[in-house]
């Protein structure tokens, strides 16, 4: 059982791993500049894109990704992130850096923990009842995504997930479903780079904190201006601080 992905350019591997609703193809100028020199590995997460009939949890989907991308540097955004963590603490030999951007390491409280696997759940259903379309124009239409510009929307993209996938993944891999990792985030020893953006002021916390967790050979950049998805917000600040950090790490 495979992933879809996607490769191309030259050099040591780099793998993509896109946010809910997204897929392989939603990266506009992250994944053209990182060709330039390297192995760009587009994975399309379980339940996306060509990857669509495949339902994974994040540990299970962690282990797939990894299958696909092999020792590499794993950059992951929300969604993408829960697995990318999965994936470091399952498989730490074939992270080779950790990008992860508007992640989180779970939610700690049981009762919000449970709280939350309702909502997702909740979400599943509308996804159903609204259909592809109008659930991903609703969900690129929320707050947290009011400074993504519409060429970075992807919504074309987007067209290529279904129903079923959607509603499997928000249940099986959103945060409601997520085991809270934050005591086990010091076993990282690669270099980690954690990305939030400035208005996202919960991810931002979030952030702060997984880098305290992890320790010195983590550090922690702020897009400034950006919300939820800074990658796609400022992508020319956040290539700027990606390239630095793999530039200051040799990846």
């Amino acid at each position: 059982m495979w992933l879809h992905a996607d490769r191309a350019g030259t050099g040591d591997s780099i793998v993509l791993v896109h946010g809910f609703t997204q897929t392989r193809n939603c990266w506009g100028p992250i994944a053209t500049d990182l060709e330039a020199d390297h192995t760009v590995i587009r994975v399309d997460a379980p339940g996306h894109g060509m990857s669509s009939e495949m339902m994974a949890g994040l540990r299970g989907g962690g282990r797939l990704i990894a299958d696909q991308g092999g020792e590499a540097v794993y950059l992951g955004y929300s969604m993408g992130g829960r697995y990318l963590i999965h994936l470091a603490l399952g498989n730490p030999e074939l992270v080779r850096g950790l990008v992860l951007i508007g992640a989180t390491a779970g939610i700690e409280d049981p009762v919000e923990r449970a709280a939350r696997a309702e909502a997702d759940a909740a979400t599943g259903r509308k996804v159903r009842e609204m259909g592809l379309l109008e659930f991903v124009k609703a969900w690129v239409s929320a707050p947290m995504f009011e400074g993504l510009p519409p060429e970075h929307q992807f919504l074309m993209e987007r067209m290529e997930n279904t129903v079923e996938g959607l509603e499997n993944s928000v249940i099986q891999a959103g945060t409601g479903s997520q085991d809270p990792t934050w005591d086990k985030l010091a076993r990282f020893e690669m270099p980690v780079l954690v990305v939030a953006g400035e208005q996202d002021v919960k991810y931002a916390a979030l952030g702060r904190r997984m880098v305290d967790e992890i320790g010195d050979n983590a550090s922690l950049a702020i897009i400034p201006g950006a919300g939820h998805a800074a990658h796609l917000e400022r992508s020319d600040e956040f290539l700027t601080v990606l390239r630095e950090w793999l530039a200051t790490n040799s990846l």
